[in-house]
């Protein structure tokens, strides 16, 4: 309001909206089906653009990736196991179950913040692995994209590391739990999977951010999904 800008575009659930030049619906529905976040954006800019959505990029720098070139002497794969909203992450247990069932040569890295070592050292620890490692809080963002970017694959939740993978262009396996990639946050890299559970339960999606704990007290999403599915 204040700007003088001759433009001011926006969302129209934005309360200072009606002061916009233009305004653009921020659709979000599981029944009607949501385009991508990156179209829902891109509505704000198509006009001084052109009709052409962008993918989402980073860019680490050489430091980033000469940083992590240590860790990419032999194949590896990463895992963020973690989430800020519980009926988003994946159990540790299952976590565990997949690295059991991953080749024994490859590396494992866990990412996370620093606040996230907790549940990263219980995960190593159960799985018993030498090569399993927890780098919470030794990397920047973008020195984790630039780990991302080269691994044989990326094992994500819905949840940050999903969009540092996909913009870098890596390799990413998304375990949906309470959410659903209706809402427009699934992968979009030349190769991603989304796994969720196949049975259709009347709760599932609980709501659009998760919750600290399952409203039903079963989490079913997460612990009926197959871990098969997974390494397929």
């Amino acid at each position: 309001m204040f700007s003088g800008a001759k433009w001011k575009i926006g969302f129209r659930k934005n309360p200072l909206s009606i002061f916009f030049t233009k305004n653009f619906k921020h659709l979000i529905s599981f029944k009607l089906g949501s385009p991508h976040e990156l179209e829902r954006n891109h509505q704000l800019i198509r006009e001084i653009t052109d009709s052409k959505i962008a993918p989402t990029r980073l860019y680490p720098s050489q430091h980033d990736y000469a940083f992590t070139s240590g860790y990419k002497t032999s194949a590896y794969i990463c895992i963020a196991p973690t989430s800020l909203w519980f009926t988003k992450q994946f159990p540790a247990e299952r976590w565990v179950e997949l690295i059991k069932l991953l080749p024994d040569d490859y590396n494992i890295y866990l990412l996370g913040a620093k606040s996230d070592d907790a549940i990263c050292m219980q995960i190593i620890k159960e799985v018993g692995r030498l090569n399993v490692m927890s780098m919470c809080g030794k990397l920047t963002l973008l020195e984790s994209a630039a780990l991302m970017r080269d691994a044989q694959m990326n094992y994500v939740n819905d949840s940050a590391p999903l969009h540092l993978a996909c913009a870098v262009n890596a390799p990413v396996t998304a375990v949906f739990c309470s959410t659903v990639p209706e809402f427009g946050f699934g992968p979009l890299t030349s190769n991603s999977k989304v796994i969720q559970i196949e049975e259709n339960l009347s709760c599932r999606p609980c709501g659009l951010h998760g919750h600290k704990s399952c409203p039903k007290k079963h989490f079913k999403c997460a612990y009926s999904i197959s871990i098969e599915k997974l390494i397929l």
